[in-house]
Parts: structure tokens; sequence; C-alpha cells
């Protein structure tokens, strides 16, 4: 019995030793937005166990305050919470569309309290809270001039703003949301301007003049051009039974909403269609589409593609000439370093066979005229001495 107790003991003392309370690592910070604009709040939260984390809305002034708790798809989806528990606790509320009556204190909690959610008893650790305010404010008016741009080869954009929530520290213009560096002013007047002095398909876009004020303020001018297509590669190449791919770009204001793909016949341009054959499949996006073709075949494949891409300021298109080459046009290169070796060794094996008999004939000529060798000359010797002998 007494081993039993000690062993609770024991296990409680570990417990009490590993067991934390939770603490904010990271806190949510207060923001200024306008409406319409997003926010997002961001806290994080250790202890052991790892604690539970909520949001809520404070609304009103003590005493007369309100409490509301934010869940993911709260606000007619406007809400969104994400929260992950792995080393500790990390959780971050998206508010998106703000509007003025969303002006508040955002809250949020954590516990790991095993009771915390009991209404039935009080926990002992209480939930620990940290508040982040959230002001929405009226749209500053601003008046821009013209309203947008379409189709013009040059334009002044003007803004001037009548009602900035708070002091204008400067201003600059932005181009699909990326500041344009060369306007950043620490001016505080209430108008600015922009000069587009030669408009291409490449500067439409969405302009907006930022004025430096809290929260900013800015207003956007569309700047449209007409369509302009244009193909990835003019020629592409592809080998026999692979899958090739055709793609064309745009990069004007604003993008193609359709996209078509042509084949060039002699009869005519055939419309290639999703769908209808599963030698074609068709991927478009906004800034591209892509023309897959299945099996390519040298006789039917080979030739020219049209993509035409259309938005409401017309139509525009780009050409394509597609090249199938055989599985065996990798081999022609090395077919033809072999072609060229042989032939390099029968013209020396010709040269060689030919030399030969040539040299032979040499060698016989200058053996003709032998000179006298040393045998001949010792027999000449041995005769006078026998002679002197006599």
């Amino acid at each position: 019995m007494r081993l039993l107790w000690g062993f609770v003991t024991l296990s409680l003392c570990v417990y009490h030793t590993t067991a934390a309370t939770a603490g904010f690592i990271k806190s949510p910070l207060s923001q200024m937005k306008l409406v319409g604009d997003s926010a997002e709040l961001h806290c994080e939260v250790i202890g052991n166990p790892i604690p539970e984390v909520q949001w809520w809305y404070i609304e009103g002034e003590e005493p007369d305050e309100t409490f509301s708790q934010l869940f993911d798809g709260a606000r007619d989806e406007r809400v969104q919470v994400n929260t992950t528990y792995i080393h500790h606790a990390t959780s971050t509320l998206y508010l998106s569309n703000l509007t003025l009556s969303e002006s508040g204190t955002y809250e949020c909690r954590a516990s790991n309290d095993p009771h915390r959610n009991d209404l039935r008893k009080t926990p002992k650790i209480k939930w620990i809270r940290s508040q982040a305010n959230v002001l929405v404010f009226e749209n500053a008016e601003i008046l821009t001039a013209p309203e947008s741009v379409v189709n013009q080869t040059s334009a002044t954009l003007t803004c001037n703003i009548t009602n900035p929530p708070s002091p204008i520290k400067g201003h600059h213009w932005t181009k699909n949301g990326e500041m344009i560096k060369s306007t950043k002013s620490d001016s505080s007047a209430t108008t600015t301007q922009y000069t587009l002095e030669k408009i291409s398909n490449t500067d439409g876009g969405e302009y907006a003049c930022v004025f430096d004020t809290e929260p900013p303020s800015q207003k956007v001018i569309e700047v449209k051009t007409p369509p302009h297509v244009k193909p990835y590669k003019d020629s592409e190449h592809g080998n026999e039974n692979d899958k090739g791919a055709l793609t064309c770009v745009s990069h004007s204001y604003p993008l193609p909403t359709d996209w078509s793909w042509y084949k060039v016949t002699e009869s005519g341009n055939v419309q290639i269609v999703n769908g209808t054959s599963d030698k074609y499949e068709i991927k478009s996006q906004p800034n591209k589409t892509i023309l897959y073709i299945k099996s390519l075949d040298m006789t039917t494949d080979m030739g020219d593609y049209i993509c035409q891409g259309a938005s409401e300021l017309g139509l525009a298109s780009g050409k394509i000439h597609l090249r199938v080459r055989s599985r065996l046009a990798a081999l022609w290169p090395f077919l033809g370093i072999v072609a060229e070796v042989i032939v390099l060794i029968t013209v020396i094996f010709i040269y060689e066979k030919k030399r030969k008999p040539d040299e032979i004939n040499d060698d016989d000529d200058s053996g003709s005229a032998p000179l006298k060798s040393n045998a001949a000359t010792n027999h000449k010797d041995k005769n006078v001495r026998q002679r002197n002998s006599n």
C-alpha cells in the first residue's frame, strides 16, 4: 500500500514538474484599415500541454461590452481561422471586406486547463488573453482624371484627394500592386500626376495613386490596351509518337477572356476544340494557353497552328510552326560519324594497297650492282699465301 501511495505521489510530482501554464510568445497587433480592406491578426502560445486558442470580438465599452466568439466561416464566410498545434499553438485570424461596424477589439484567448470548456466547474487556470484593436475608416474621396484609359497612345493620370483621414506624408504610384520607384515623393500635396508618354501593349494594367496617410488612401485607374498574343516559340519540334506542346502568351491588359486554337490546312483553318477528339487537349489561363497534341504523326500533325485570344477590346492571334521528327532522327549524327570513319578507313586501305608493289620494285633496282663482300676478299688473300709457301 505504501508503495502504491509513493507511486501516485511521484506521478503527481512529475506532472506538476512537466506541466506549464499557457503563455504568449507573440501577440496580435492593432491595425487601421479602410472599408473593404482585409486584416490579419496573429498569435502564438506555449504551454504543456499545448494550449487551446480561441478568437473573440469585443464590442462596446465597459460595463456594457459584449463578447462574441469568432469561428471559421463567420460573418458570411468573411472570417477565416487557421490554427495549428504542433510544438506550440499558432493561430491566425483573417478578416476580409471589412465594414465600419466591425471596428473594435479582437481578442486571442488561450488555456490548457483540462476543464477550460466545462461550464459546470470553475477552471483552475484561467484563460490568458491578448487584445488588438482594428479601426475601420471610411474611404477617402479621391477624384481621378481620366477614370480609365482605353486604347490610347499616351495619357496623363491625375488624382486629387479631398478628405484624407490623416495628414498626408507623401504619395506615389503603383502598377498592378508594385510601386513605381520614380514616383515616390515626400510632398504633402493633395494632387499627384503620372504621365505615360507612349502606351504599348505591355503598359496596360491597374495604376493606383497612393497617399501616405493613416491608413493609406488609394484609387485605381485602369489603362486598357488591345489584346496582344505571341507564341512562346515561333517554331516547335517534336519526336514521332511523343506528346507535343504549343504555347501562346499574352501580356496585355485586360487579359484575354477566351482562347482558341486552329490547325492551318489547304482548305482553311480548322478549329481545335476540347472534347472533340482524344488527340488534342487545351489548357488555358488568362495569360497563356497550351495545346497538347498526343502521339505526334509526321504526316498529319506537322504544319502551322494558330492561337487566338479575345478580350473586350478585340482579337489577336499568333502562329506556330510544328516540326515532327522521326524517332531515328537522333541517330543520324551518329550514323554520319560512322559513315565518315568507314570512308576514311577505306581510302587508307586502298592507298596502302597501291603503294606496296611500288616499294618492292624500288628494292629490286637498288640490288643490280652489289658491293663486294668480305668473303671474296678473304678468298683472294688465301690464294696469295698459298703461292708464297711454294
